[in-house]
Formats: C-alpha cells, sequence, structure tokens
C-alpha cells in the first residue's frame, strides 16, 4: 500500500492525571524525555515509516501542543489538528479524526514512544484484508496493560483488567490499522464509562476479523511519574547524548556521557551531572552540585551543593543550596493505588521554590508553586500552592 494514501492519527488529547503535577500545566504528550516532548518522539516514528499526513487529536492543554508543532513543516509532514473536546476515552478519540480521514489509517498514542518499523508493519498488514490490524508486544507485568490473547496471527480478546492469573505475556502496543469501516464499529460499541478504542476491538476480535503484528522493538510508556525516568534513561542511552555544545560550562565539571544538555544550560563549577539525565533549556546547575538520573525541565535552578537523584525538577522551580533529594526505591501513592519499590527521589513542581538545606524523603511529590522554607523535610505529597515552615 502507498504510504500517500495513508493517514496517521495520533491521540494527544488526554491530561494525564497520574502524573499530577507535571500535567497541571501541560498535556502528558508534551512532557520532556531527553529534552524533547514525548509527542516528538511519536511523531518521528510516524515520519520514519514514510508516512507525511498526520492528524494530531488534540484537547486538554491544547495550546501546547498547536504551539510547537504548528503545520508540520519542521518535520517535513502535514499536521492537521481535531479537538476532543471532552476525554471521554480512546475510541471517542479515534472518532473525532472521521471530518479529515477517508481512506485506511493507523492510530498511535500520544505518549507512548515505539520505533518506526511497528508503524510500517501495521501500515503495511492494512492492505492484506479488510479488518483492522493491531501490534502486540511482550512484556514483564501485562496485567498493568491490555492483555491480549491470540490464535496464530488473530486477536481472540482484549482484557484490558486482568482479575484473575494471566497466561500470556503479550499485551496491546496501543499501534492500530483501521480503515474507515471502524468508525461506524465504534459507534456500535456499548461500554460503561469512557470509550476506548480497545472495546470495539473486542467486539470485532469476537467475530475473527482482528489481525496482529508481534513487534518487539521498543516499547517505551509513561504511565506514571518513575516512569518519565525509566523513559528518558532509554532515549539518552540510545542517542549517546554528551552533548554539551552551547551550555555555559564552569571548571572541573564532571558530565556523563549519558547524560544530555540542552542549549543555554548554565553549570557552575566542581558540578557532577550523573548518568540518565536531561538538563532542559535555560536551567541552571550552581556550583558543586550533584544531579543523577534526573530530569531537569527548562528554566529551573539547582542550588550550590544541592544533591538531586532519580528527581524530577519542573519547569522555573528553584532547589535551594544543599538541598537533597536522596533517590532510592520509595512507595508512592497514587490515587487509590500504592507502588512500591519504585525509583522515584521526588518531585519538584512547576514554579516550587525548596529552601536551603531543605530534603526531600524518597518518593515525595510537592505541588506547583509550593514555597518550602529552608531546611524543611518533605515526606509524602503536598499539593500545589502550599506553604511549608518549620516546626
Amino acid at each position: 500500500m502507498s504510504n500517500d494514501s495513508v493517514t496517521a492519527v495520533i491521540l494527544a488529547a488526554g491530561e494525564g492525571r497520574r502524573l499530577a503535577p507535571l500535567t497541571n500545566r501541560r498535556p502528558k504528550p508534551m512532557m520532556p524525555v531527553a529534552n524533547r516532548p514525548l509527542l516528538e518522539h511519536v511523531v518521528e516514528a510516524v515520519t520514519g515509516a514514510g508516512i507525511d499526513r498526520i492528524v494530531l487529536v488534540v484537547g486538554y492543554r491544547q495550546e501546547r501542543i498547536r504551539n510547537h508543532f504548528g503545520d508540520g513543516d519542521d518535520w517535513g509532514v502535514t499536521i492537521e489538528y481535531v479537538e476532543q473536546a471532552t476525554q471521554l476515552g480512546t475510541g471517542h478519540a479515534v472518532l473525532q479524526a472521521e471530518p479529515v480521514v477517508d481512506g485506511p489509517f493507523v492510530v498511535l498514542n500520544g505518549d507512548r514512544i515505539v520505533d518506526p518499523a511497528v508503524v510500517s508493519q501495521v501500515h503495511d498488514r492494512l492492505g492484506d484484508d479488510d479488518g483492522p490490524v493491531m501490534a502486540v508486544t511482550a512484556a514483564e507485568r501485562p496485567r498493568e496493560y491490555g492483555v491480549v490473547s491470540l490464535d496464530g496471527d488473530r486477536v481472540t480478546s482484549i482484557d484490558e483488567k486482568p482479575e484473575g492469573p494471566v497466561d500470556t505475556n503479550q499485551i496491546n502496543a496501543g499501534v492500530y490499522g483501521f480503515s474507515p469501516d471502524v468508525f461506524d464499529a465504534i459507534r456500535e460499541t456499548h461500554a460503561p464509562g469512557e470509550l476506548a478504542i480497545t472495546a470495539t476491538l473486542n467486539d470485532l476480535a469476537a467475530s475473527g476479523t482482528v489481525s496482529a503484528v508481534r513487534y518487539d522493538g521498543r516499547w517505551l510508556d509513561v504511565s506514571n511519574l518513575w516512569d518519565l525516568l525509566t523513559v528518558n534513561a532509554g532515549l539518552i542511552d540510545e542517542s549517546a547524548a554528551a552533548d554539551a555544545d552551547g551550555a555555559a560550562l564552569g571548571g572541573s565539571v564532571t558530565i556523563a556521557d549519558d547524560a544530555a544538555l540542552a542549549a543555554n544550560v548554565r553549570v557552575g563549577p566542581n558540578v557532577t551531572i550523573g548518568g540518565s539525565t536531561a538538563v532542559g533549556s535555560n536551567a541552571t546547575i550552581e556550583a558543586g552540585a550533584v544531579v543523577e538520573n534526573s530530569v531537569v525541565f527548562p528554566d529551573a535552578v539547582i542550588g550550590a551543593g544541592a544533591v538531586v537523584r532519580d528527581a524530577i525538577v519542573a519547569g522555573n522551580a528553584r532547589v535551594g543550596p544543599n538541598a537533597t533529594v536522596a533517590g532510592g526505591p520509595a512507595t508512592v501513592v497514587v490515587g487509590d493505588a500504592v507502588h512500591r519499590d519504585v525509583e522515584l527521589g521526588g518531585v519538584v513542581g512547576d514554579n516550587a521554590t525548596i529552601g536551603g538545606g531543605a530534603t526531600l524523603t524518597d518518593g515525595a511529590v510537592v505541588g506547583d508553586d509550593v514555597d518550602a522554607d529552608a531546611g524543611v523535610v518533605i515526606d509524602g505529597r503536598i499539593e500545589s500552592g502550599a506553604v511549608v515552615r518549620r516546626g
């Protein structure tokens, strides 16, 4: 099938509440990994597969996406936008593209990074039969994703939230191929709550019309805050990133090979930037600070002598001198779920200020605009706008 006739629809309307406070000001697909938005990596997977027309389904904080990607010229593609005004699920999101799609199309999630190869495989299979195509991949913890049962290369069922034992490690990889017939199928799907595209696929799988593309390449998913560190590390490692061109470096600075510094970064003397660290544009790391396995957003400041490990420091946040985010395994509560032994030293939200000598205990999450005094110990989750005083 000619790539000229295929459109890529990328779902980028969601808020990403599990990633709060980082998604208070930006949609989840615009979270930076390796100093570029998640969505940019997805767009590049599509362009790498030779598809040159993209429809972005946008909603929450959509101006951030529109301003960044514009008409797609910078990526050599045509980008159009459709709005999902209320986030009613992935099936509903796909439906929003119906007015601008008039032939076969592939669908990707805007927050899941895959190789161009899987986009090509799904696209190529589209010409083989009329039924939907979906990519499946193996996962270590399949019950956290949609578990897919297969009969050869036919999908027999998709279980989004398996209750009992799981006898396969095959999961939904989140890359689909459809003909326009799918729009009617979505409308005919009756599912409680939000309308997920997997509910429609499950209905179609029951009649044996959904085929699977098996994929064993890169599959990086950001569902929770600590996933940002894992995905950032994976992408930096692949790009052999140690490129400090354009950064202003003080004397005796140590930068690991797998660290990524954006342009206009200022690094003071005797700073150590360890592996798997990305430092965003216009950020400042002052003298003697240590930053390891961390994502530092643009315009953030890490004060002199601070130690920041396994951490995310958001835009325009300030970590005071000699403050400590020690890092290491943590227990983090997200909604009703308790996650144990996750690698998250701490999160500092946009425009938050952590006073000098303060300490974030493992897994602490500090909201936007928080003002924390010098010397405080911050534990658990601090709501946005809070003031944390000593004593």
